[in-house]
């Protein structure tokens, strides 16, 4: 069966609601696939070795390759056809996903990544597409009121459900199992689309500005790749070209846009859309809210996992009350809120999801080293509310004021800025979780506090400064240097100077404890910041959504 609409004016398509569930089966796919190597990240890097930024890398790469395609994407389904790039999206991710299970190095696992974000890309902007164009507008807001719950559940659930596959190493597969429960998801998202997606001709058939695709893609690279990789390279002062040159394309590509649509010919991104407040305003609180909330994952799995030494499946399980925070935040919405608040409930949800990392920084420094997953639960709640809040009314708010023309650029640009804030916040706030650490770490070497456990280790008194001052540097090498396993120079000076002992051993691993509870924090001051970034932003959308029953 494939039933053929030419406009959103025409009688309901029948399987819609059908149609919605086979879109929402792909979302389910990326947002899963975004968050599941965060978890298994550390896992990942044990057992194929390479940096740590290669922990990093697994998720940026991915959230950067989708942004660029992202806005590709939805201008393909344009011209081609949104049923077709849908099926062609969901089985190159399929496929994508199974080479990512059988990777055998770093690279080949890092560009399987990369596929899989091209043809998420590829697949993503059409299920918006054709929700605005299957739905009435009374019913448009109902229809993306269901991505709520599923990008809510799927954020926080993600790590869950990654933690628990790589701890219960079903058939020996071990972290590979994250990408191969993909298989069945992609197979029904497949054949669904075949039997229920309905095709859409357009009445004029767009051009590709390949010109556009390559500035914007160019672009982001030399962005992303200097924010994920200076810190491993020291900061080279190419770095900081690179980024200057990355902030000068996306200017280029906004003037080339401009001009291309002066000349009658059809831009990747429609010039107009950046006219309009609620849209321009949106890209960039989403630039900013996403950032926070993928950024911050990233630092409290690498809190838990390697300052803690939580196993995958208790830092998954860990994120729980945020689940559960999720969950009640869109029920709470969906109940009436979102229709009655409007942008309100975007700037409540913000503040509570602010409050709640406070209460995350705050209680990791005040349990120290004695941290429990309960000592979390009132914080971890509030942010996930916080999220359930803001995320219920955003995309209804921000594609208010898109016309039915702009649908597929407008998709994909809303869509591909998401990822992008996602890759920004990876990139970031890890760079600055690992810059901060060394000397974190560090600082809580002092002689007053190892002298007496180097005395219990008989380490005489005029030998135990220079130990002091030799175990400090061991530490702070060890947490700057890219291969964890890796033993620095300065380690080998100290391993005769009581460091073996059970006493300073102990001593050790409360500095290594202290030092990942202070780069956290510090970590999560900047998330904060981004929040409020965020919260200020929301002023620029209107006050409410698009009324039930309005059309374009």
């Amino acid at each position: 069966m494939q039933a053929v609409l030419e406009r959103p004016s025409e009688a309901a398509y029948r399987w819609r609601w059908v149609a919605l569930f086979v879109i929402l089966a792909v979302e389910v796919m990326d947002l899963l696939d975004s968050l599941v190597t965060t978890i298994a990240g550390p896992v990942i890097r044990a057992e194929l070795g390479g940096s740590l930024s290669l922990i990093q890398w697994l998720g940026a790469v991915y959230t950067l390759s989708m942004a660029i395609g992202l806005l590709t994407g939805g201008r393909l389904g344009d011209i081609y056809g949104r049923r077709r790039m849908f099926i062609i999206g969901a089985a190159g991710f399929t496929l994508a996903s199974l080479l990512c299970a059988l990777a055998w190095s770093p690279g080949v696992l890092i560009g399987a990544r990369a596929v899989q974000g091209l043809f998420g890309a590829l697949m993503l902007p059409q299920g918006l597409g054709m929700i605005k164009q299957m739905f009435s507008p009374s019913e448009q807001a109902k229809a993306f009121g269901a991505f709520g719950p599923v990008m809510g559940l799927g954020a926080v659930g993600g790590p869950i459900l990654a933690g628990w596959l790589v701890d219960a190493d079903y058939f020996g597969t071990g972290w590979r199992m994250i990408f191969l429960i993909n298989l069945p998801l992609g197979i029904f998202a497949v054949v669904g689309a075949f039997k229920f997606l309905p095709e859409f001709r357009s009445e004029r058939t767009p051009r590709l500005d390949l010109a556009g695709v390559a500035l914007a893609a160019v672009g982001a690279f030399l962005l992303l790749f200097p924010l994920v990789q200076g810190r491993e390279l020291d900061w080279p002062a190419w770095v900081f070209v690179m980024l200057a040159l990355g902030v000068m394309l996306f200017g280029i590509f906004g003037v080339y846009e401009s001009r291309r649509e002066r000349r009658g010919l059809d831009p990747l991104v429609t010039p107009s859309l950046f006219r309009k407040r609620a849209f321009t305003g949106g890209l960039l609180l989403g630039l900013f809210f996403f950032a926070a909330l993928i950024g911050t994952g990233l630092v409290f799995t690498l809190y838990l996992q390697v300052g803690l030494g939580y196993s995958p499946l208790k830092a998954g399980l860990t994120t729980l009350p945020q689940a559960l925070g999720t969950v009640a935040g869109f029920i709470a919405a969906g109940a009436g809120l979102s229709e009655r608040l409007g942008r309100k409930l975007l700037l409540i949800g913000t503040v509570i999801m602010g409050l709640g990392t406070i209460g995350v920084a705050v209680t990791i420094r005040a349990a120290g080293g004695d941290m429990a997953p309960w000592h979390l639960i009132p914080a971890l709640v509030a942010l996930g509310v916080g999220m359930g809040l803001a995320m219920a009314p955003f995309f209804n708010i921000v594609l208010a004021g898109v016309d039915d023309e702009e649908t597929g650029s407008a998709s994909g640009a809303l869509t591909s800025v998401q990822q992008l804030g996602g890759a920004f916040g990876i990139a970031v706030l890890g760079t600055i979780f690992f810059a901060m650490l060394p000397g974190a770490v560090g600082e809580h070497v002092d002689a007053a506090g190892l002298r007496p456990a180097l005395t219990a280790a008989s380490v005489p008194a005029q030998a135990q400064p220079a130990v002091v001052t030799g175990i400090r540097a061991c530490l702070e090498d060890r947490a700057a240097q890219d291969d964890p396993s890796a033993q620095p120079a300065s380690c080998r000076d100290v391993e005769n100077g009581g460091e073996s002992s059970p006493a300073v051993g102990a001593y050790v691993q409360e500095a290594v404890h202290a030092g990942f509870r202070d780069a956290t924090v510090g970590s999560l001051a900047v998330a904060l910041l981004l929040l409020v970034a965020a919260f200020g932003l929301a002023f620029l959308l209107p006050r409410q959504g698009r009324p039930e029953g309005e059309g374009h």
